[in-house]
């Protein structure tokens, strides 16, 4: 029996969904391998439910393999979702895709989401969408997000801003002086982070929190 290329997208979009990882995994290879624009739909919408982080990254590639100009705007659509997952890999692959036609969507609301994931993945894409010209607005904006979330998703913070140039070690002398002492820390370990990229940032941000809220410790104190 010959098989169609229905029955072969409709086989692909029930495998997407199939209990094992493995066998969505191979899904979105093929999905990939072969693109098609009737999978584009499937594929984003697996992304905001797949449970799998390699299966996702999979799921990402794929789309990278369809025109930009059919994948981006049902991505932008899903940076409305009210899904946190949606939201976090729909920015997580317009990243990838690298379509600067996204930049007036991300650079908003998204870079303060209630979710720190969805925050976190829009710092990342911010910075690698921005236009030339535009990383000082970028920096400003990523600074207010000083002392927010765990250690995590600070360091996230800090490696975007550090890749963006220049402006930044002003903006963290302005944050260093900030009544909050989560900001202070969280900029004196960004700083040192920016002239010791191979420091360890847990120790760093460790002992910013000691300056920020006892001031420097004894010489001599361990």
């Amino acid at each position: 029996m010959k098989t169609t290329n229905n029955d072969l997208d409709t086989r692909l979009i029930d495998a997407l969904a199939a209990t094992r990882s493995s066998t969505r995994l191979r899904a979105a290879l093929i999905a990939g391998t072969r693109p098609d624009e009737r999978l584009v739909e499937p594929l984003i919408m697996r992304c905001g439910t797949e449970p799998d982080f390699f299966v996702r990254d999979m799921l990402t590639w794929a789309l990278t393999r369809h025109p930009a100009a059919i994948t981006v705007p049902k991505l932008l659509e899903k940076l409305r979702s009210e899904a946190a997952q949606a939201r976090s890999q729909a920015l997580h692959t317009l990243s990838k895709i690298g379509d600067e036609s996204a930049w007036p969507e991300i650079a908003g609301q998204l870079l303060r989401d209630a979710d720190d994931e969805v925050a976190r993945s829009a710092w990342r894409a911010a910075v690698a969408l921005v236009p030339p010209g535009r990383e000082a607005e970028l920096a400003t904006l990523l600074s207010t997000q000083l002392g927010r979330g765990d250690e995590d998703i600070q360091l996230s913070l800090s490696r975007a801003l550090i890749a963006l140039g220049e402006t930044v070690p002003s903006l963290l002398g302005v944050a260093m002086k900030s009544a909050n002492p989560a900001v202070r820390a969280h900029a004196i370990a960004t700083e040192r982070l920016l002239h010791d990229p191979d420091s360890e940032f847990a120790f760093a941000l460790e002992y910013a929190n000691r300056i920020a809220n006892t001031g420097p410790a004894p010489v001599g104190d361990s």
